[in-house]
């Protein structure tokens, strides 16, 4: 009995219950900082160690490999020298690999079959698209992808597809998906979407398969339960036993991925599906300080669709959560900017701080001020500014205007877009640029005149230079933000970006509208290419100790001392698209995400907002997020600054973007409301 108090002794009752609880179906609500991968490493080695199954008898499911090993390596220290490994402890795609090598005969494909990454799925629905005659400009490969990838987590093989309306874009998408799918089983392949469905299928095609592993896995234990989509529920469903030992743990107020697919619904659901359910909620938390924990608890309770739990914790009580108001964007980041660099002289270490933002672009802002005052900063999950494609690519075409013997910028734009412009083209410009000691634009003029090139690649090198004439021409009459707009027009750039349909394109297209912003805070663009060059060359001589950046999506499961929460206003937090796309659901994930935001800091939060944005060049008003107006008025400490003041009774539905509340629009609302009144 010792050994076992012994076992136990660094859980708290909730976590006690939660582990020794083993039969029958148990859902585990674990609030932010609880401990709920603790509770379900020592779940497991509590099942092993009490010889209740062998390990191979145990299927553990985690969403990346990370934490996967992570539990591996908890699980084999706390039983010791009793195991060595966990067979079936993985992700749900590589658990599926297992299930598929040992009967891919069963599905009629072969057990060596290979995994296709993106880069192999969008090739092959490039030369699909070009064999039928699909014009890629108008539906991208990755948004064909992305759709595809939603019928496989919806569970449909191309046959089973069922169109709801008569749209035609819809139909030549399914065309592509069936002529796809043959093809990766010709090549004996399979993409990650096919893992989990070909087991699916494998299990409901053939029930005394399912029986050996629903009999084998005698208890089944899930994590990060709130973020499966429909095929991985229905690969759970399948997998469990009689006795259904399916223990699922979670937090509902932290499911923030429905744009991947991920269904809240599993979740809400699950004692509703498996009768007779245990459910344990873990509300201590042992992260933050009890003024942050208030915080996030009392605005995630706005939201209808949840289980309901309240943090708290025995720590400190803590330091106020902060909620600033700034004028404008530029000085949000120089204040934060200031906070933190006060911060580093007190010996508090950059790593232990984050910046939190809910759209990528906003980053800029942030890296402007950290360049000038020299801080160092990583962006987590994402790109720096400057080092995205699509502004390397706007910063060449400049670049080149700026002065024609920069070949590393002519090489880049000479076909970006595509132009038909290939290796061979590039080849025999750099080596008449090699013999005659003359840079590739003066190259391009010589093989011209000369007659060199070939009849289309001549007519459509001609043309460009003919741009880049112009666009010098006009440098000397426009500003030159206003140049970038032009270039990017005629060139054919903003053309390729607004043809292709999808998230990635149009997150190019936002951080295209911030390049232009940052574009007007210099007087020319001389100078404004010298800061760039700047900003790329101290990037390359920072130190490890950097201020982390990056989206409050990329930030789960994450924890830091200080978080800095800028930009809560509407339209950009929550994110007008998503609530013109999803309504209530949307506004309560985006509820899900403040919370995930709060919670992250352990020690110190800072919330803010400006008064207003840059939008295209101009200032516009904006509107507080609805969510400041949901703050607790204990524990949260307002700055002195005037804050105009949200009415009580004030509508955030549509009809109030026309009319008289039309001074508490937003840069998002704005266009909403052009968009409702033409």
């Amino acid at each position: 009995m010792k050994e076992k108090r012994n076992f136990l002794s660094g859980l708290n009752k909730q976590q006690i219950s939660a582990v020794l609880n083993t039969e029958g179906p148990t859902l585990v609500v674990a609030g932010a900082g609880s401990g709920k991968t603790k509770v379900l490493t020592s779940r497991l080695a509590y099942i092993v160690d009490e010889k209740k199954a062998w390990s191979n008898q145990i299927l553990c499911v985690t969403f990346t490999n990370k934490a996967a090993k992570e539990m591996r390596d908890r699980v084999i220290k706390i039983i010791g020298g009793k195991i060595n490994s966990l067979p079936w402890l993985g992700t749900f795609h590589s658990i599926s690999v297992k299930f598929l090598r040992r009967h891919a005969e069963a599905l009629g494909i072969k057990s060596n079959f290979s995994i296709i990454d993106t880069d192999d799925q969008k090739k092959l629905i490039k030369n699909i698209c070009k064999a039928e005659n699909i014009d890629a400009k108008k539906i991208s490969p990755q948004f064909i992808l992305s759709l595809i990838d939603q019928w496989k987590n919806k569970g449909f093989l191309p046959e089973e597809v069922k169109l709801q309306k008569k749209n035609i874009f819809e139909n030549q998408i399914l065309k592509v998906y069936k002529i796809y799918q043959n093809k990766i089983r010709d090549l004996n392949s399979c993409d990650f979407g096919d893992l989990i469905l070909y087991s699916v299928k494998l299990f409901e095609k053939n029930p005394e398969i399912r029986k050996i592993y629903s009999n084998n896995f005698k208890y089944i234990l899930v994590d990060e339960y709130q973020d499966t989509n429909f095929i991985q529920n229905k690969w759970l469903q399948l997998l469990v036993n009689d006795k259904k030992n399916i223990c699922c743990v979670g937090d509902d107020d932290q499911s923030i991925y429905s744009w991947r697919g991920a269904e809240i619904k599993n979740f809400l659901s699950f004692d509703k599906v498996y009768n007779n359910c245990k459910v344990f909620r873990l509300e201590q938390n042992y992260r933050s300080t009890k003024n942050i924990l208030e915080t996030a608890s009392f605005l995630i309770s706005h939201n209808k669709d949840r289980l309901g739990k309240k943090l708290w914790s025995e720590g400190d009580v803590g330091d106020t959560v902060k909620l600033n108001c700034y004028k404008n964007g530029k000085e949000e980041a120089g204040e934060i900017g200031g906070i933190i660099e006060d911060c580093a002289k007190n010996s508090n270490s950059l790593n232990d701080m984050a910046i939190l933002v809910r759209a990528i672009y906003q980053t800029r802002e942030f890296e402007e001020r950290f360049l000038k005052i020299g801080i160092s900063y990583r962006i987590i999950g994402g790109i720096k500014f400057y080092e995205r494609a699509e502004v390397k690519d706007a910063i060449c075409y400049l670049r080149l205007i700026n002065q024609k013997f920069d070949d590393l910028a002519f090489e880049r734009i000479l076909n970006t877009p595509k132009r038909g412009l290939g290796e061979a083209t590039i080849k025999q410009l750099y080596e008449f640029s090699n013999k005659n000691k003359i840079c590739l634009e003066d190259s391009s003029r010589k093989l011209l005149e000369t007659n060199q090139l070939k009849p289309k690649i001549k007519s459509t090198v001609k043309h460009l230079l003919e741009l880049i004439n112009k666009w010098r021409s006009d440098l000397k009459k426009k500003k030159h933000y206003d140049l970038l707009k032009i270039v990017l027009d005629e060139s054919g750039y903003s053309a390729m970006l607004k043809n292709k349909k999808d998230l990635e394109n149009e997150n190019r297209i936002e951080n295209l509208k911030e390049l232009l912003r940052a574009m007007h805070d210099y007087d020319n663009l001389q100078g404004f290419l010298e800061h760039v060059a700047l900003a790329t060359s101290i990037d390359q001589e920072w130190q490890k100790e950097k201020v982390n950046i990056m989206t409050m999506h990329a930030a789960k499961g994450l924890e830091f001392d200080m978080v800095f929460l800028p930009g809560w206003e509407e339209g950009l937090f929550p994110h007008q698209k998503s609530l013109e796309e999803k309504g209530d659901f949307a506004l309560e994930e985006e509820r899900r995400l403040a919370y995930v935001g709060i919670t992250r800091a352990k020690k110190r939060a800072y919330i803010s907002f400006a008064m207003q944005r840059s939008w295209h060049g101009e200032w516009m008003d904006s509107l507080p997020s609805r969510f400041v107006n949901e703050l607790p008025d204990e524990g949260v400490e307002k700055n002195e600054d005037p804050v105009k003041e949200i009415p009580e009774d004030f509508d955030f539905n549509q009809d109030n973007l026309i009319g008289d509340n039309e001074e508490y629009r937003s840069p998002g609302w704005a266009r909403l409301k052009k968009k409702l009144t033409k």
